[in-house]
């Protein structure tokens, strides 16, 4: 014990020579580098407003054609885009509706389209006035589309004869638009797809031959999980249209073509336009499933198969 406590000094001096003989080579201490701030994330205003159509979804964004009718004979404050062709505009229209044929006119005079107040939006059926107004919400329009278009929808109601006109319209108004969106929305008439999917739609009868011949395609079915459980096209996805449904986007193959299906075809376009604009290759069914509307048009309707 009394040669342990002899050591003691001895080793704390040496711990003490040791000590100062390091510190003094040692270099002087550098003050702490800053770090350098995170980057922000990139923002894309085209994939963030597609994803917000059904996120922020206030419904379908279609009226009927009766209550259409009625604003318009009231004289209602509104802006009417009709995409049909500039003949059949020509001929006769709804009164104060402006032509804009469907494809890059309807890009071309965005920046002419109010962002305020209603945007009334139809086509002949409704499918492609579904697809415009998809796109004109993306580009910050508050558009909706008349139910069934012109010929079933307006040419049907009782008395719309009074609503309509042959005198032209025109936009006056001058609004600012992101160039990401004009660019995608460019982008997007441009390129509406080659036959069979001309417009971003296929035939029943084109999708049929599809499904038989076994191509490499992906059909999503965008009804209610109910009526998608009576009885569906083999192999298709349910999707029920609606809001939240862009959380299931990222289930879908991105490298297949999709077919969707809805009820008339006015939601599948709908969907079909968030779809492409979000990159996926989509296109829908011409008059959708079954609607009695449609007539003898539409996947049921035309007689092809269903699976349970």
């Amino acid at each position: 014990m009394k040669r342990f406590l002899f050591l003691i000094p001895a080793l704390v001096a040496i711990a003490s020579v040791s000590f100062v003989s390091c510190s003094k080579e040692q270099p002087a201490a550098e003050a702490p580098k800053a770090e350098a701030a995170p980057s922000a994330p990139s923002v894309d205003p085209v994939e963030d407003a597609a994803n917000a159509y059904f996120a922020d979804f206030p419904g379908a964004r279609i009226i009927k054609e009766d209550a259409f009718l009625e604003k318009v004979k009231a004289g209602e404050s509104m802006t009417i885009l009709d995409i049909r062709s500039a003949k059949d505009y020509e001929t006769s229209h709804v009164r104060g509706a402006v032509n804009l044929p469907w494809g890059p006119a309807i890009a071309d005079k965005l920046s002419s389209i109010p962002r305020s107040g209603q945007v009334y939006v139809y086509c002949y059926t409704g499918q492609t006035a579904g697809q415009a107004v998809a796109v004109l919400n993306v580009a910050g329009i508050p558009a909706q589309s008349v139910r069934y278009g012109f010929v079933r929808g307006i040419g049907k109601v009782e008395g719309y004869e009074d609503a309509l006109t042959s005198d032209p319209a025109e936009l006056t108004g001058s609004f600012s638009v992101d160039p990401a969106v004009q660019a995608a929305v460019d982008a997007y008439f441009a390129d509406l797809g080659e036959p069979p999917f001309k417009n971003n739609i296929i035939s029943a009868s084109d999708a049929a031959a599809v499904l038989e011949a076994g191509e490499d395609v992906q059909f999503v079915d965008v009804r209610s999980a109910e009526d998608y459980a009576a009885g569906h096209i083999e192999g298709a996805m349910n999707i029920p249209f609606g809001k939240g449904m862009q959380e299931s986007f990222a289930n879908l193959p991105s490298d297949k073509k999709l077919i969707v299906n809805c009820y008339s075809g006015q939601t599948a376009g709908q969907t079909v336009a968030i779809l492409n604009l979000l990159g996926y290759d989509a296109a829908s069914i011409n008059s959708g499933m079954d609607t009695p509307l449609t007539g003898d048009k539409g996947w049921a309707n035309e007689g092809f198969p269903l699976v349970k």
